[in-house]
C-alpha cells in the first residue's frame, strides 16, 4: 500500500521535476513473468524512483545492506520492497549473507516478480559506464538452474540519460533494450556456469552502453560536450529536436570526435584550444554562445523586446502571486540537498524527495489557513488548484525575464563593443564552418566502412 501511494506521488513529482520525459521502447517491458531490470546508476535513489514510476508492475529493489543496520532501516526498507545486498567495500565479513539475498531473489522470481538491480554497484554522475558486477546474471541463471530452466526469466536493460539530474526542469531520456531470455543459456550454463555468467554480464554491458552516453576518455568527453554546445542548434535541423534524435546526435558527435582524435590528434587538439578560447571570450562579455547565433540575432528586434517587456509587466501580478505561494517549498529542498548531500550524485535525489515532502506540507498548511480565513468552499478549492499552476507560471516568468535581460545586454554590448562582438561572431562562424568540413569528412569515412 505504501509503495503504491509513493509511486503515485513520485510519478506526479517526476512530471513536475523534469521538463520532459521521453521513454523509448516502453512496449518491450514484459507485463508479467519473472524479470530482472538492470540500469545505469548516475543519480543515487532518483534512479529507482524514476524506473519504478515507468513500470506498471511492482518492483523489488536490491539495496545496500548497510542501510538495514539501523532499526528504522530494518522497519521501513522492506515496506519499499527493498532486499539487502552486501558489498565487500562496506563490510567484507557480511558477504556470506548474500546467499540469503540470492535465495530471496529466487523466491521472488519464482512468483513472477520483477527485481531492479544496478550492476555498477555505485552511483556516478559521469558519461561512462562503470565496471559491472555479475550479480544480475548470477541471480537470473541461478533461479533458472534451480527450476530446470523453465522459469522464463528475462533481463531488460534500462538506460537513464539525464540532461542534468541535479537541476530542476531538465530533460530525461529513458532508453529500453530488447529483453534477454535467460533460458537460452541452459546448455552453456550446464557446461560452464562461470563463463555463462560472464557472457550474460557482457550482453548487459553492451546493451547499456548502446542505451546511454558512455565515454571512457576525458579528452573525447570534453571536446564532444563543447562541440555539442556550439553545433547542436544546427544539427537538430537534420536530426530533429526530440530527445531520441538528440541522443543519436550526441552519439554521432562522440563517434566523430573519437575518429579525429585517433586519426588527426593535432587537428583535434588545435580545435579544442580554439573552442575553449572562444568560449572564454564570450563569457567575458556576460553573454552565452546562444546569444551570438546569427540566425537568432537577425530575428531579434527592439520591437520584439518591447513587446516582451509589455508581457512581463502584465504578468507581474500573477508572478508575485505564484512567487509568494511557492518560493519556500521550492527553495528549501535545494538548500537541504546542498547541505546534507555527501556527494553530488545525491543532490538531485534529495532535492526531488524533499520537494515532494515540502510541497505537500506547505500546500496543506496554506490550504487549511485559507479555508479557515475565508470559510468558503469554492474560494478554498480555487486557491488549492491555483497553487501548482501559479508556481509553474512563476518559474517560467522568471526565466523569461532572464532571456529578456540577456537580449537587452546583447543590444547594449553591440552598441558599446561592436567590433569585439563582430569578431566573436566571425570566429563563431569560422568554427562552425570547420565543424561542417569535419562532419562531411566523417560522413565520407563512414560510407567507406
Amino acid at each position: 500500500m505504501l509503495y503504491a501511494i509513493l509511486r503515485f506521488l513520485f510519478k506526479i513529482t517526476g512530471r513536475v521535476f523534469f521538463s520532459n520525459i521521453t521513454i523509448r521502447n516502453k512496449e518491450l517491458i514484459p507485463r508479467s513473468g519473472p524479470l530482472i531490470v538492470v540500469a545505469n546508476h548516475p543519480s543515487a535513489f532518483m534512479d529507482p524512483i524514476v524506473i519504478a514510476t515507468i513500470f506498471e508492475r511492482n518492483l523489488y529493489f536490491l539495496g545496500k545492506g548497510i542501510l538495514f543496520k539501523s532499526k528504522l532501516g530494518k522497519w521501513i526498507l522492506p515496506k519499499f520492497n527493498t532486499i539487502p545486498i552486501y558489498r565487500r567495500a562496506d563490510d567484507p565479513s557480511e558477504m556470506n549473507k548474500n546467499e540469503d539475498t540470492f535465495r530471496t531473489c529466487y523466491q521472488y522470481l519464482e512468483k513472477g516478480a520483477a527485481i531492479l538491480i544496478f550492476p555498477e554497484g555505485i552511483t556516478k554522475t559521469e558519461r561512462k559506464l562503470g565496471e559491472l558486477k555479475t550479480g544480475a546474471a548470477r541471480i537470473a541463471l541461478g533461479a533458472e538452474a534451480k527450476n530446470n530452466f523453465k522459469l522464463n526469466v528475462q533481463i531488460i536493460t534500462v538506460g537513464l540519460n539525464y540532461a542534468n539530474p541535479h537541476k530542476f526542469n531538465r530533460g530525461l531520456f529513458i532508453n529500453i533494450a530488447q529483453p534477454i531470455s535467460i533460458s537460452t543459456f541452459q546448455n552453456e550454463y550446464e557446461t560452464d556456469n562461470v563463463n555463462s555468467v560472464l557472457k550474460v554480464t557482457e550482453m548487459i554491458k553492451v546493451q547499456l552502453e548502446q542505451n546511454i552516453i558512455a565515454i571512457g576518455d576525458q579528452k573525447i568527453d570534453e571536446l564532444s560536450r563543447d562541440i555539442e554546445y556550439l553545433y547542436k542548434y544546427k544539427l537538430v535541423r537534420d536530426w530533429g529536436d526530440d530527445q531520441h534524435s538528440g541522443f543519436l546526435l550526441t552519439k554521432n558527435i562522440i563517434a566523430a570526435v573519437t575518429y579525429f582524435i585517433n586519426t588527426e590528434p593535432l587537428r583535434a587538439e588545435k580545435m579544442a584550444i580554439r573552442i575553449k578560447q572562444y568560449l572564454r571570450n564570450v563569457a567575458a562579455t556576460g553573454l552565452k554562445d546562444e546569444h551570438l547565433i546569427l540566425e537568432d540575432k537577425k530575428k531579434m528586434s527592439l520591437g520584439k523586446i518591447i513587446f516582451s517587456l509589455i508581457g512581463i509587466i502584465v504578468g507581474l501580478p500573477f508572478f508575485i502571486y505564484g512567487f509568494i505561494n511557492n518560493i519556500l517549498p521550492f527553495i528549501i529542498p535545494g538548500w537541504i540537498a546542498a547541505k546534507v548531500a555527501s556527494r553530488k550524485e545525491f543532490i538531485g535525489s534529495i532535492g526531488m524527495a524533499m520537494g515532494l515532502l515540502t510541497f505537500i506540507i506547505f500546500y496543506t498548511l496554506q490550504i487549511i489557513l485559507v479555508g479557515k480565513f475565508f470559510d468558503h468552499f469554492w474560494i478554498t478549492l480555487f486557491y488549492a488548484l491555483s497553487l501548482p499552476v501559479s508556481g509553474l507560471y512563476a518559474f517560467g516568468y522568471f526565466h523569461t525575464i532572464k532571456k529578456i535581460k540577456a537580449r537587452w545586454l546583447l543590444l547594449y554590448i553591440f552598441n558599446k563593443k561592436s567590433v569585439f562582438i563582430a569578431n566573436l561572431i566571425a570566429e563563431r562562424e569560422n568554427i562552425i564552418a570547420e565543424f561542417d568540413i569535419a562532419r562531411a569528412e566523417f560522413a565520407a569515412y563512414r560510407e567507406t566502412k
